[in-house]
């Protein structure tokens, strides 16, 4: 039935909600937040008076739109933001390098608890520490409290597994005491989870006198070497205690938000206060609307980040008020469970670090101007020279497919998927063949494309249609292609990848003509990465699959060893070398593998 936008429009109801916009391809191309449906998404089709250019064109592509209820405003706001990470529609601003930031996590609730990085908050009762700079930075971290406190990383499950497996290497190094083999008790494991707490908290002066003190006492008694070890230790407690990010209450626990711009780019410095103390800075790209307002673009950051980053301050410091304060801060303090508050500093110390990092953030863009425009040459600038090369509009999505065999053994097939001229690996699919017996790369390419427009892999991601297909190879490779569309009355363009003598990327085949390409142009590079990464995908999926066939015909020979135990033989020792050079002994301690069966494999490759 026809979607009439008039009618239904009638429809919305008033109350709060979220509203998705679709282009007549069915992408959403805006996702937006609103009070009352029904007054905000009316607006949008009335006078166009007081609408910038952008909104504009944006109302000119919708073809229908959809909308989900919600009990609240706020509600509506942590929805439209879920919604907007997952379609990335064009007319929203997004956050570009949107990422989460590794935490420490201590399992306290356990009864030998253990420690490790994490990048997700859960609600499981455990303690977490951080946001942290970098992975780098966590690393440095674990590795001090595991050579200080001998804390467990591994997943045993104790008491439980107490004495079921041997002791992993980090009771040899030194760097846990194995609650495993019950070679400390629970209790004296506790005191020493409970040290290595008081240090995540922040709490080091004490942690410091007692290694200089341990250090002292071992120098008296002439036992230089241990000596050694506690002077390494506290040097490496000193260089994590500078660089750690440790989550506090502090009312001087706040970040602080700058916005710089100029007629294409945004950027977004964030500089991190713990403690009254500087102690970390980000900066992130923004890929705002050329005519939108700054207030607007440094609300839809706020909201993209701290939904994707745990830990929050006290205090959030802005260039800007932004148009839904109120409602964030509400947000904010609920994710917090503490108020978070949204200020404008004007004067003092909080205005003059506001300033520095908009300076920072103005540096960044002025630096890193020539970078940009170098990345929009390989993917907005390539886009366009292919656009004009080919005579095809949009090319925001493009599917390229290669086909992979030996001699006609285990044929498979690549799709590889580039979203506005980048590589989209999410997207990125693989295909046994199925039907084709020995080497005949027209009826893989055959089988291949038809099962990727008839969902036979009922993968909800294929639904998704791309705006050109480029196949690897010429003139009966993409006939192959266009015949298969043709059956399924699907309309999609399709170029043939040609190669010269060397493999290398010549030029394209449309419309039974070959294209020649400038090898100096951006749209020739983008080809040709795209060309490489499909080959590329292809030739690793066969390549697994070529090793798992040849690690199954040699332990299929072994008597007595069975699916169950060749799986846990591969799973424990990962390389069939391995296998061969393991002795009896190691071979039982395998999952599933009694002395019979481990002596069955020993044999086999030794006699």
């Amino acid at each position: 039935m026809a979607f009439v936008i008039e009618d239904e429009l009638k429809k919305l109801p008033a109350s709060p909600g979220v509203y998705l916009m679709h282009d007549k391809k069915d992408e959403v191309i805006y996702v937006g937040k609103a009070i009352s449906l029904k007054n905000r998404v009316r607006q949008y089709f009335q006078s166009s008076r007081g609408k910038s250019a952008t909104i504009q064109q944006m109302i000119s592509h919708i073809c229908r739109f959809e909308y989900i209820v919600t009990d609240s405003e706020l509600e509506a706001l942590i929805l439209e933001n879920n919604l907007i990470k997952e379609h990335r529609p064009r007319y929203n601003t997004l956050l570009k390098d949107d990422k989460t930031y590794p935490y420490i996590k201590v399992t306290v609730k356990e009864d030998y608890p253990r420690i490790m990085q994490t990048r997700t908050l859960k609600k499981d009762k455990a303690k977490y520490y951080g946001p942290f700079s970098s992975a780098l930075a966590v690393k440095e971290t674990l590795d001090f409290l595991c050579k200080a406190y001998k804390i467990r990383t591994c997943n045993r499950v104790l008491p439980r597994d107490i004495g079921l497996q041997r002791p992993c290497l980090d009771y040899y190094i030194h760097q846990c005491d194995a609650p495993c083999m019950d070679y400390i008790s629970k209790e004296n494991y506790q005191k020493q989870v409970k040290q290595a707490l008081d240090f995540l908290n922040g709490h080091i002066d004490g942690v410091i006198d007692d290694i200089k003190s341990q250090m002292q006492k071992a120098s008296d008694e002439l036992r230089f070497e241990d000596a050694l070890k506690y002077r390494d230790l506290l040097n490496s407690l000193l260089h994590v205690a500078q660089r750690q990010k440790i989550s506090s209450d502090s009312i001087d626990d706040r970040d602080i938000i700058a916005l710089a711009r100029d007629e294409k780019d945004s950027v977004i410095q964030i500089f991190f206060i713990r403690e009254g103390k500087l102690i970390g800075r980000e900066h992130h790209y923004i890929q705002a609307l050329p005519d939108q307002k700054k207030e607007d673009i440094v609300e839809s950051f706020i909201k993209q980040f701290y939904s994707g980053t745990p830990f929050l301050p006290k205090e959030i410091h802005l260039q800007y008020t932004i148009p839904d304060l109120e409602l964030i801060e509400k947000w904010l303090s609920e994710k917090r469970r503490t108020r978070v508050r949204l200020l404008v500093p004007k004067k003092g110390d909080k205005e003059k670090l506001l300033e520095l990092a908009y300076k920072n953030a103005k540096m960044v863009l002025d630096k890193d101007r020539e970078k940009l425009i170098r990345e929009r040459a390989r993917t907005v600038g390539a886009l366009e020279e292919l656009s004009d090369l080919i005579g095809i509009k949009d090319l925001s999505r493009i599917e390229a497919f290669d086909i992979s065999n030996t001699s006609g053994i285990e044929t498979v097939a690549s799709m590889v998927v580039f979203q506005d001229a980048k590589p989209k690996k999410n997207d990125y699919r693989k295909f046994k063949i199925r039907t084709v017996v020995g080497q005949d790369d027209y009826a893989s390419m055959r089988e291949t494309i038809y099962r990727r427009f008839t969902h036979d892999d009922k993968d909800s991601k294929f639904a998704v249609s791309p705006n050109l297909l480029l196949i690897d190879g010429g003139k009966g490779q993409v006939n192959m292609a266009k015949e298969v569309l043709d059956e399924l009355g699907i309309s999609i363009p399709i170029c043939g990848m040609v190669k010269d003598d060397k493999h290398r990327t010549r030029g394209l085949y449309l419309n039974n003509k070959e294209i020649d390409m400038d090898i100096r142009s951006e749209a020739f590079h983008l080809v040709g990465r795209i060309q490489e990464e499909a080959h590329r995908f292809a030739i690793e999926y066969h390549r697994s699959l070529r090793s798992k066939t040849q690690v199954k015909s040699v332990l299929e020979d072994i008597k007595g060893i069975g699916t169950v135990r060749r799986r846990a033989l591969m799973k424990h020792f990962k390389d069939i070398s391995l296998v061969k050079e393991a002795d009896i002994d190691t071979l039982s301690q395998v999952e599933s593998m009694d002395l019979k069966s481990a002596k069955a494999v020993y044999d086999f490759f030794h006699k």
